[in-house]
């Protein structure tokens, strides 16, 4: 008999905090130490995450394929191996060559054990009953900078930055990997409508899309959540820049953005309340909309900036949700993993080269073209979502 989802959940959710925190999360207070310990460029030294998300996208359609065959345990097992492997490696490394293969095995280990592996891990347990479980472990990953980078300004302060890889290093092996292998279910107790079958966009369950529908709807929301990814790393790296050009001095705009993450969970713990009452296409057009919303009010000067910040955060926050339901609720439980697999690979890429290509734009075009970048794309979304809605109705029961 499998474990009750609420304990699958906690597990999830704490090792979730620590893969987020030792990868994604990690150059945000790594980077300088590093760059200022080596002597190598902070461009390359940041540079890093960008190798480990180009190599988590190209893994992404591979994990899901694995985790429809044999279940997500052994996929978050392997994750916990690689990330361990990678820090590790990370914490010897002597030259930026080995520095950046240390990000790639680092990569590998973030496709096979980030909200997309594990969001494909709750639907291959649960199958269409899933939605609940995707909320709330996104209320989890929520608090992964809160608790990790001070837990990283620790580390780096009293044992050095490779002292801090170490230590997550170890915290992988010695904490996730346990907790991933003995904790979560295996595939065989996994719900009977979460099997998959055959190829996941042609394999339709009951009361979802078919067809020609299927096809159509599972390009509009690649294309959605690619633009979103755009538009969510873009800002991620490049806030304080954008907001500075807006006339605040540093202490501000870190101020102002500290309200971003208040912002993303308070929405999280709202569609947690109120999203079973609902079809999840509702929450991607809220996502999108309130996504817009804050960049737009950005772009044309509005007051109180805190209130833009607000609506991106609460939009950004509500989109990791329905980047998980969503497409269970259009294209069923079977094939879920698979699926989620194919659509984290655009998102995953377009992730790793935005802050890149956002950096040039900024630098020849000003702050002021790249938000308003940002706001075309964000609006762009909004139509986009509703040629999904179009062609996703009539909605079956989520």
């Amino acid at each position: 008999m499998s474990n009750p989802s609420s304990v699958v959940i906690t597990t999830l959710g704490i090792t979730q905090i620590l893969a987020w925190g030792c990868s994604f999360y990690l150059p945000a207070v790594l980077a300088r130490p590093i760059a200022d310990d080596t002597g190598w460029s902070l461009g390359w030294v940041v540079g890093g995450l960008s190798v480990g998300l180009l190599a988590a996208g190209l893994v992404a359609p591979r994990v899901g394929r694995t985790i429809d065959a044999k279940g997500g345990r052994p996929v978050l097992v392997a994750s916990s191996i690689l990330l361990g492997s990678g820090l590790a490696t990370l914490a010897l490394a002597h030259s930026l060559p080995v520095y950046l293969m240390a990000w790639l095995l680092m990569g590998v280990g973030m496709g096979a054990g980030l909200y997309d592996a594990a969001f494909a891990t709750l639907g291959r347990l649960y199958g269409k009953d899933a939605r609940r479980a995707i909320t709330t472990l996104t209320l989890w990953g929520g608090f992964a900078s809160t608790v990790c980078w001070p837990l990283s300004a620790w580390l780096v302060e009293h044992f050095g930055w490779r002292g801090a890889c170490a230590t997550y290093a170890a915290i992988q092996i010695l904490v996730s990997l346990p907790l991933h292998a003995f904790v979560l279910p295996g595939v065989s107790t996994v719900r009977p409508d979460a099997k998959p079958s055959g190829n996941p966009i042609e394999a339709p369950a009951p009361q979802t899309l078919t067809g020609a529908k299927r096809n159509r709807a599972f390009l509009l929301l690649a294309t959605v959540l690619t633009l979103g990814a755009v538009t969510a790393s873009m800002i991620g790296v490049h806030l304080l820049t954008l907001l500075q050009a807006r006339g605040l001095d540093l202490a501000a705009a870190v101020a102002l953005g500290a309200l971003v993450g208040p912002s993303q969970v308070g929405a999280r713990v709202v569609e947690m309340a109120f999203g079973r009452y609902y079809h999840p296409i509702w929450t991607m057009v809220a996502s999108v909309a309130l996504v817009a919303g804050g960049v737009v009010l950005l772009v044309v000067g509005f007051p109180i900036l805190a209130l833009a910040l607000a609506f991106y955060g609460a939009g950004n926050g509500i989109g990791s949700i329905a980047k998980g339901t969503l497409p269970l609720a259009l294209f069923g439980p079977f094939g879920y993993a698979s699926l989620m697999g194919r659509l984290a690979m655009p998102s995953l890429l377009a992730q790793a080269l935005s802050p890149f290509l956002g950096a040039i734009l900024i630098e020849w075009s000003g702050p002021a073209a790249a938000l308003g970048l940002l706001a075309g794309l964000a609006c762009l979304n909004i139509g986009l979502v509703g040629l999904l809605w179009l062609t996703s109705r009539p909605f079956g029961p989520t």
